[in-house]
């Protein structure tokens, strides 16, 4: 008899909304037959936040990360629930380690602030740069898929002054390729559509006018990518390129900087309905595509869409992962 599919939950800062919208999606979710979900909190965390997953789970609860992965669920009720004292991107690098080793199938994550990364000791500013520097992977690109259109960023949390310089011909074939991945997990009609590629500069450089990164990158490397049976159109006009008439002719938007495609994407989906697939990775991880929204701490009015997103879809692609012998990402 194979071991359900281990699914790591994180609930990010202390101080956010990470226990309430994941008590409200495993809420929503219920018990999953075949999975074992294992939830990473703080001792801080609201008693009503616990009590919600005890009206649906068995809650084990333990205090570190080996007595979580030695725990073998009775039932596909039980919930791992691991009360830490660790700073919470600690629980990120701990569950990354643990993928790499094959103790874990899946890792969705809730909101982390970067001040909280950085007060915890790590020199980088994002939950994708601490999975990167844990999984020394190549090239990892954040992708956010949505209700309306589904987004690939090229660069990351990258300053805009050095957007420019990191652009290379390689870097935007392995992006395209990364988002050629992601639209075959698609549902079939988005599926059949084009990846677009966005200019970097206005009016994606005017031909050489008002910048030379189109000529002389982006164009070679859709190009490229044509010949690894990649289709791919643009370099698009990126102050047009998200009028609702385009959102059905293409499968995803790869996009040079973080900002680019992430303002389109939140103003059509908010803040409860986008997910967060981090692409490139030797594992699963999903996160939601908000942050911390510590002003609503405590006050019960946290939006769980997100969450429910980002757990279907570790799920989704662990169980595609284990057909495949790898993760399909």
């Amino acid at each position: 008899m194979k071991r359900p599919l281990k699914i790591v939950i994180t609930t990010g800062d202390s101080n956010g909304i990470g226990t309430e919208i994941t008590a409200k999606a495993l809420a929503k979710l219920k018990p999953q037959k075949g999975v074992h979900f294992i939830l990473w909190r703080t001792p801080r965390c609201p008693r009503r936040h616990l009590q919600m997953l005890d009206s649906y789970f068995t809650r084990v609860s333990v205090s570190t990360w080996p007595e979580a992965l030695k725990m073998a669920p009775v039932s596909y009720k039980e919930l791992v629930d691991i009360s830490s004292n660790l700073r919470p991107p600690k629980w990120v690098e701990l569950t990354a380690k643990g993928s790499l080793f094959g103790h874990v199938d899946a890792l969705a994550t809730a909101p982390l602030s970067k001040k909280e990364i950085i007060d915890s000791g790590f020199n980088v500013v994002g939950h994708t740069e601490i999975l990167k520097k844990v999984s020394k992977a190549p090239h990892l690109f954040m992708a956010f898929v949505g209700k309306h259109f589904n987004v690939l960023i090229i660069t990351g949390h990258l300053a805009h002054k050095k957007v420019a310089s990191k652009l290379t011909q390689e870097l935007v074939l392995k992006s395209l390729i990364a988002a050629n991945r992601l639209r075959k997990l698609l549902p079939q009609k988005k599926m059949k559509k084009p990846i677009a590629l966005l200019g970097l500069n206005p009016h994606a450089g005017e031909e050489g006018i008002i910048g030379s990164e189109e000529e002389k990158i982006l164009i070679p490397a859709m190009k490229e990518a044509e010949c690894h049976k990649v289709s791919v159109q643009g370099p698009l006009v990126p102050d047009a390129a998200f009028f609702e008439e385009n959102w059905n002719k293409y499968s995803v938007f790869v996009c040079p900087y973080h900002d680019q495609g992430l303002i389109p994407f939140k103003m059509a989906h908010g803040q409860n309905s986008g997910v967060h697939i981090t692409l490139g990775l030797p594992f699963v991880r999903t996160s939601v595509d908000h942050g911390t929204a510590k002003n609503i701490f405590g006050k019960n009015r946290a939006n769980p869409g997100s969450m429910i997103e980002a757990i279907k879809w570790a799920i989704l692609l662990a169980k595609q992962g284990e057909q495949k012998s790898s993760p399909v990402i």
